[in-house]
């Protein structure tokens, strides 16, 4: 009996979370690893840096205008004085913040769509052309003409900053869901085929039941790679409106802005275009490496290999 038992004990293992198989592929990508941890120190460096560095990133001193990198301001200063590295700080918190709204936006309405195309199929027709007739646009144009005409209403009723952040990721989010709107789809059209959800269809699950406890999380995976490169891209998008001087106000930093800024200065403070450019760069790099290690860990196709 004891030696039963003990073989029971041995040969019982407690069922072992994927999540951590998710984690254990993670690790395995390099590039996936060093992007994540960049992006951490950037969202330490733009929300936990003002702790740090405490001087205004809307502080005037006119005496220290044009200046380069010093001890006092390490990243040089504006041709108003303001301190680079603080507005370095306060421009990232608005583009990563714009980014992750954005991003929210576009994978509600992208998910929504794709999931009720993927299963109703009298509504797919319908959806993917309107996703198809969305993805024909030309969407800088379409970014600028919407920008130029609710920009100013907008800035009356909300404010001049809440105004243009509210315009500006209603923008980013409303013209880039399609992807995710495509890809939701087709994990959505060979899934509701698998066994288990004709097996819930069979004993009378209603529509919105099978959808919410059966279809949506298990396409989490192909939602999550995109929720990362949605990120990449509304990052994107808003550095190069407020690099045409179509985004937020000129005294209202992101890093966008400070490039526009800096354009003007490039020859004499080359570094004021170096930074915030870095700053994207690498941001949305670190952010691509990221979306390209979740969607190796969340293939089951290839995790383990």
């Amino acid at each position: 009996m004891t030696e039963l038992t003990t073989l029971e004990a041995q040969t019982y293992q407690k069922q072992r979370n994927q999540w951590w198989d998710v984690w254990d592929q993670f690790k395995t990508h390099k590039g996936a690893l060093i992007g994540a941890g960049f992006f951490i120190f950037v969202l330490l460096f733009v929300y936990l840096g003002p702790l740090v560095w405490s001087i205004d990133s809307q502080y005037i001193d006119i005496r220290a205008r044009n200046q380069g990198p010093s001890w006092a301001h390490p990243m040089g200063t504006d041709q108003l004085g303001r301190d680079m590295l603080a507005r370095l700080m306060a421009g990232g918190r608005t583009s990563i913040a714009v980014g992750l709204t954005a991003m929210g936006l576009a994978l509600i309405v992208g998910t929504f769509v794709g999931v009720i195309a993927g299963y109703f199929r009298r509504l797919d027709g319908v959806l993917m052309r309107l996703t198809d007739l969305f993805l024909a646009l030309p969407i800088l144009p379409l970014l600028l003409v919407i920008i130029m005409l609710f920009r100013d209403p907008l800035r009356a009723s909300f404010g001049p900053e809440a105004g243009i952040f509210i315009l500006i990721v209603f923008v980013i989010g409303i013209t880039s869901w399609m992807p995710t709107a495509r890809i939701v789809r087709g994990d959505v059209l060979a899934l509701k085929e698998r066994e288990f959800v004709l097996a819930a269809r069979s004993i009378g699950t209603p529509p919105h039941r099978m959808v919410l406890r059966h279809i949506l999380p298990n396409v989490l995976s192909p939602i999550m790679v995109s929720a990362t490169l949605g990120i990449a891209t509304a990052i994107i998008t808003e550095s190069a409106l407020s690099f045409l001087g179509l985004g937020f106000p000129s005294d209202f930093p992101t890093w966008g802005r400070l490039l526009f800024d800096g354009t003007d200065w490039l020859q004499r403070n080359p570094e004021r275009v170096i930074w915030p450019g870095l700053a994207i760069s690498l941001t949305v790099l670190s952010v691509n490496y990221i979306g390209d290690g979740l969607r190796d860990a969340l293939d089951p196709r290839i995790r383990g290999r």
